[in-house]
This record gives structure tokens, sequence and C-alpha cells, in this order.
């Protein structure tokens, strides 16, 4: 055979499509699927009839057609799909046991921890219960303070008066119920007095009753022996001198009876004088007691305002209302303050820790669970403490608003509980400040 001549553009052309066409189906270009194999003999044939080539040079190659190439094998469709599908229910399951079961594990741990918390104090702002003018601002800003200290003084040359007129009247109402005592006393006398003439008018009323008596007797007595004479001088045993005697003696002794019973009415007169005496001096007696309750009640009166002016006087006086530290001034001497003004702020030495947990945290914290308390300000060093009240509500319901999910749309959010957390160390109090962050870790006990 007479060898091909590589030249030839037509011979390289066949190769290069050849090469190309095994290169795209994954195959080495040396090799020559059947088809090619063909091709390549007619071309060689051709190529004998025209161009002499020698017997072991490859024969012209020609693209292979990409639809005549052989398809491959396909994978089943349940191998296809099966494994996604596995894996998205996998990945669900997972979702959802977590989902189920994440308040749980969250409430059952050991340990509970949460940044949401932060140094709390008694904050006061001392402010004035009176008017008047600032004499003197005894402390400075920041400053340390013990019960009792003497902070804002005010001008107090009004009230002491106050307190003095007080105390006047006072000692007026103390001699008006004097007074009163007194008159009472000298009622007393007259009423003694009314009732002694009820007395000496009852003697005189039986006094003049005997008497009266005694006198009838004696008119009974003149009346016989008026009668008696009369009889006599009929029978001429008497003169008439006689009868005109017994006469005499008995209008004498009639009249006698009448001036007597004229006596036991002036007595009983006098009688019913003293008992109306008594009984208006009893009533003047009761006016009197009545009016002791008024007075006495207007001396209770004049003691109240006398403990009012002392009380206010006291008020010229802001003092600290327990250990611990002043805020910034915000008075100054000779400035003039009015009811409320505030002087002066007051954070004690008490300190504690508010925490606020999520409520799937309050599974297992309850009151005596120890704490420890990690403040953000001295770094590595931990607070001991442990929970010593939890807020009886949410801090939701403590708002101004709280939230209403009666009517509308509704999205759960999980809400938080204030945990109360006391330091074990009192003197670390000294150290903290109010609004300082802090991270709380409660250990329940499971």
């Amino acid at each position: 055979m007479i060898p091909t001549d590589s030249s030839d553009p037509a011979n390289q052309s066949t190769v290069l499509e050849s090469q190309k066409t095994a290169t795209d189906h994954g195959e080495p270009a040396n090799q020559a699927t059947p088809a090619q194999s063909t091709t390549s003999s007619s071309a060689s044939t051709g190529a004998h009839k025209t161009i002499p080539a020698t017997a072991n040079a490859p024969g012209p190659a020609r693209g292979a057609d990409p639809e005549h190439a052989p398809a491959q094998p396909g994978k089943p469709k349940w191998q296809k799909y099966g494994t996604p599908v596995v894996v998205v229910l996998l990945a669900a399951a997972v979702v959802a046991t977590i989902t189920w079961n994440w308040n749980a594990w969250e409430g059952g741990r050991i340990e509970q921890v949460t940044d949401d918390a932060y140094v709390r104090g008694d904050l006061t702002p001392l402010s004035t219960k009176v008017a008047g003018i600032v004499r003197n601002v005894k402390v400075s800003d920041f400053q340390q303070v013990h019960k009792g200290d003497l902070l804002v003084e005010l001008e107090d040359d009004d009230y002491k008066a106050q307190v003095t007129q007080a105390r006047a009247a006072i000692a007026a109402a103390k001699a008006a119920i004097e007074n009163n005592r007194r008159q009472r006393e000298l009622q007393d006398a007259r009423i003694e007095r009314a009732l002694a003439g009820i007395d000496q008018a009852k003697a005189e009323i039986t006094a003049a009753q005997q008497a009266k008596e005694a006198v009838r007797a004696d008119v009974v007595r003149t009346q016989d022996e008026r009668r008696r004479q009369e009889s006599l001088l009929q029978t001429h045993s008497t003169t008439q001198q006689k009868l005109e005697q017994a006469v005499a003696d008995e209008g004498r002794f009639a009249a006698q009876l009448a001036s007597r019973e004229a006596e036991v009415e002036q007595a009983k007169t006098l009688l019913r004088s003293n008992e109306l005496a008594v009984e208006a001096e009893r009533r003047a007696k009761a006016v009197m007691e009545s009016e002791e309750l008024q007075l006495v009640a207007d001396l209770h009166a004049k003691e109240a305002s006398l403990t009012i002016a002392q009380v206010d006087l006291g008020y010229t006086k802001i003092q600290a209302p327990d250990d611990g530290t002043v805020g910034e001034r915000q008075v100054r001497p000779g400035q003039l303050v009015s009811p409320g003004t505030q002087v002066i702020s007051f954070v004690s030495r008490i300190k504690w820790v508010q925490a606020n947990y999520r409520e799937t945290q309050l599974t297992n914290v309850k009151v005596g669970d120890p704490a420890e308390i990690r403040v953000d300000a001295y770094p590595g060093r931990v607070v001991h403490g442990k929970v010593i009240e939890i807020a009886p509500a949410s801090g939701s319901q403590f708002a101004l608003l709280p939230p209403d999910n009666a009517t509308g749309n509704f999205t759960k959010v999980v809400q938080r509980i204030t945990v109360k957390i006391g330091l074990d160390d009192p003197s670390i109090a000294t150290a903290l400040r109010p609004g300082l962050s802090v991270i709380a870790t409660v250990r329940t006990r499971r």
C-alpha cells in the first residue's frame, strides 16, 4: 500500500473531526467507533483510488453523529427521588421533635441563664413638704451619708412662730377649761343652797301644819264654849259677859287658824320655788358640762394644730432616710422652693439583682435557689446570691397599657417574669450601682 500523505488538508480535517468526536463521548482519541471505522474504510478506499497511501497509515475519519450514539442506561425512579424524600422527612422529624420538646428541655436545665438582668436599688427622690427659702445644703454631689444626716435646711423662723402661737392657743384652751371647772363648782354650791331651801320649806310646812292643828283645836273648843254659854244664857244660868267672852275667843282662834293656813300655803310656795331653783341650777350645770366637752374638743384641736406646726417645722430639715449615697444637688442656698420641689436624690446601700427570665425557664426555679451574678463592669468576678422573690405576673401585665388579645390576630410571644435575687454578701453592694448590666445564673434544685 502506498502511504497517505499527511499533509493533505482533507485527511487532516478528517482526523481532527474523529478525535473531537471521540473526546466528546469520553473515549480515547486514538480509538474509533464502529461508525468511524466504516467511514474510515470508505475514506481509505477513495484515497487508494486517487492518492497512494501506506498500508499501516490510518484512514481518514469523520465525526460520528450524536443522534446515532448509543444511549446510556438510566437510574430507577425510586432511587432518583427516594433519597431526597427520606432526607426531608428526617429533617422534619428532627424539627418537630425539637419544637415539641423545646420548652421541656429549656425549663428542665439545671442552670438557667439570662443576660436580661440589672442591678437594682431603692432610688428615692427627696422633695420639700413645705415652702421656704433654702438656708443651707449640707452635702455635695454623690456623697455617702448615714441615716439621719442633715442634707438640706430651710429657713424656719415662720414655722417656729407658728409653733409658739399654737402653744399659746393651747394655754388659752386649758384656762377656759379651768374656768369652766370653777363655774361648775360654784353651780354645785348653788344647787346645794337650793336643796337646803327645799328642806327648810318642808320644815316650815310641817311647823305651820302643826300650829294649824293646834289652833283648830282651840277653834273647836271656843265654838263649843260659845254654844254652851248661849244655852246657859237662855236659862239665865250665865251672864252676857261670859257669852261675849266666848264669842270673842272663838273669833280670835278662827283668825289664828286662817293665819296658820296661810303660813302653810306660803311654806308650800317656798318649797316649790326652791325645787324650781334646784332644777334650774342643775340645768345650768348640764350646760357647763357640755361647754366643758366643747372646750376639751377645742383643746384637742389646738394640740393638733401644735403638732402640725411642729411637723412643718421638722419639714424644714431634710435628712437622709437611711445609709446610702446622694445624687446631684438640685437646689442651692437662697433658692425659694415650693412643696414638692425635688432637692436631691437618695440611693440606698441595699442592692439586689432583677433578672427577667423567659416563662419557659421558670419551670423549676423556686425561692431560695442559689444564683451566680457576673457583673459586666467587673469581668471575671462572680457574686453569689439566692432567689428571694418571683414576680406574681409577667412584665406586660404591669405595663401602662396591658396587651389584650381577645380580638384580632394573635401572635404568641414568650413572656418574661421578673426574678429578684438577693446578694449573700451585703458589703459588695457598695461597689454596685443601680442599672449595671449583669448575667444571672440560677441553679435549680430539681
